[in-house]
């Protein structure tokens, strides 16, 4: 069975996006103009889209917190005190859910993160790829500065990558999910989810 936040993200979180997609549909059509219109709606699309996976990814890491306090049982105060303390200065609390802060996060538990999700799918570099490309063009937009050298000059972005992103986080999210709950139950004996 997948984890709770697996779970949302492949229902509440994909409806949220999947409405975003029906906007560009309706508005953008098929056929040549309004680039404008559907340039607005791209840009909104990813953004979305990066908020979104930053959320499952908070959401899976709150998880697995939960249930390593479970299993160690602490009560009362020192309960809150550990799940503050093992989420003090969580990366994906503040910054972009890039492969470096999702590494850095889950490495507290002593994950080999990336190494491990590319043992379990070899396609996860691809994946990760797309991710840091997603959070460059989620930064350009948002920060209104589309000179970063990583985007290569470009600066209209185009459905088709965003598309291409979202299948690439929706199977992130998915090895995530497997090679997280694999490796929290061999930390502490019990299956997360």
């Amino acid at each position: 069975m997948p984890s709770v936040s697996y779970r949302r993200w492949r229902t509440h979180r994909a409806r949220a996006l999947d409405e975003m997609a029906q906007v560009q549909a309706a508005l953008g059509g098929s056929a040549r103009g309004r680039r404008t219109t559907t340039q607005q709606i791209n840009q909104a699309y990813a953004v979305l889209l990066a908020a979104h996976f930053q959320g499952y990814c908070r959401d899976l890491h709150s998880e697995c917190v939960d249930h390593i306090l479970t299993v160690i049982a602490p009560q009362g105060a020192l309960k809150s005190y550990l799940r503050l303390e093992m989420s003090r200065g969580r990366l994906v609390d503040r910054g972009n859910a890039q492969p470096s802060s999702i590494g850095a996060d889950f490495g507290r538990f002593g994950m080999r993160f990336w190494d491990d999700l590319n043992t379990h799918k070899a396609a996860s570099p691809i994946w990760k790829a797309d991710l840091d490309t997603l959070n460059d063009w989620r930064n350009a937009i948002v920060h209104q500065d589309y000179t970063s050298p990583r985007l290569g000059g470009i600066m209209t972005l185009r459905l088709n990558d965003v598309r291409r992103w979202r299948r690439s986080c929706r199977r992130l999210a998915l090895t995530m999910d497997e090679t997280v709950r694999r490796h929290i139950q061999v930390l502490t004996g019990k299956t997360p989810w």
